[in-house]
């Protein structure tokens, strides 16, 4: 047993409403303070995503349990197992489980979890490319699933993604483009990122202000599909302009929980609305989805929306996810 570097997260007193009092710190991490599981990795990177922001920064109660180790996923190599499918020097990948907020999470050298919430990194992919899909990226492809099990293709009709020069809509756009969708990415950075986009495959670029005002039940029919990591007024303007028989799979609330919307697009157009929830995914899907990813993202799209920055960095990150200053996806250095 030794100690190794990690984010810490401590509670303090009193805080304002909704939000926590907390001190956040890199420091020595005592090893036997680790919790249970039956693997141990030595983990090399991991990534920063907007609930990694709400972690670090104390504005939701992401967190369960103090202290905390932050980081919601990681990449690494097992150092002891005593789980029957993993043994030491194996590469795996982690998304979720309660990782960085009941369970002692990845802004660590070290982790030790179960087992069972790991996946093996794909062959084809490098350790520091599967942090920068992360769970972001993996959030997105989940997403993606859904709509392909609804029964959509390209030909369907154009494809709507929100917040799409966030981290879920960065690699929402690069996937849906690769795979023959004419993609229609809204951000409310218009200006600023139309290039960007435009070269991870977008081919329309919408202004959020489109979206985000309170609109009608039904608007006109513009998408067959949509993947929206918004939430509240934009999620009920994407449902309401999705064509008959289209299909919408949320997977993020960075512009509220509060969704707006009337049963409209359920009942006259024969709407899907699909939950896409990627802490608690079963172990066949979670396989799926990094197979594909492993297979569909084009790397130099993805280069293109990485950042990397070293573990005592993350903290300061924290902030600017939340304010919608980052763009894409940010690595995080671990070891």
């Amino acid at each position: 047993m030794g100690t190794f570097k990690a984010v810490v997260i401590e509670k303090g007193e009193g805080g304002g409403k909704g939000e926590i009092n907390q001190r956040v710190s890199l420091q020595d991490f005592d090893e036997a303070g680790l919790m249970d599981g039956d693997v141990t990795v030595r983990v090399t990177h991991s990534t920063l995503n907007y609930k990694d922001g709400l972690a670090l920064t104390g504005k939701a109660p992401v967190v369960r349990r103090w202290p905390m180790i932050p980081g919601i996923d990681f990449a690494g190599v097992v150092e002891t197992s005593s789980h029957p499918d993993w043994k030491p020097g194996d590469a795996v990948v982690l998304n979720g489980w309660g990782t960085g907020e009941t369970h002692l999470g990845a802004y660590a050298e070290k982790s030790r979890v179960k087992g069972d919430w790991l996946v093996a990194l794909p062959a084809t992919l490098t350790p520091e490319q599967a942090m920068a899909i992360g769970t972001a990226g993996y959030t997105a492809m989940l997403a993606l699933l859904a709509l392909e099990r609804h029964g959509l293709t390209p030909e369907s009709g154009p494809a709507l993604v929100t917040g799409a020069a966030g981290g879920v809509g960065s690699v929402a756009v690069a996937l849906l483009a690769r795979a023959g969708w004419h993609v229609v990415a809204s951000t409310g950075r218009a200006e600023e990122e139309a290039e960007y986009l435009r070269g991870l495959g977008a081919a329309e670029i919408l202004d959020r202000q489109e979206l985000s005002a309170p609109g009608k039940p039904l608007g006109k029919e513009r998408w067959a599909a949509a993947i929206d990591a918004v939430g509240s007024t934009t999620l009920a303007n994407a449902l309401a302009m999705t064509r008959y028989g289209g299909a919408v799979a949320a997977c993020g609330l960075a512009g509220g929980m509060d969704l707006p919307t009337s049963v409209a697009p359920f009942i006259l157009r024969g709407v899907a609305l699909y939950g896409i929830d990627s802490v608690m995914a079963p172990l066949p899907l979670r396989r799926e989805a990094w197979a594909r990813l492993a297979r569909d993202l084009d790397p130099a799209a993805l280069s293109a929306m990485t950042t990397t920055v070293p573990l005592a960095d993350v903290i300061a990150r924290g902030p600017e996810i939340l304010a919608g200053r980052t763009r894409g996806r940010v690595v995080v250095t671990i070891a």
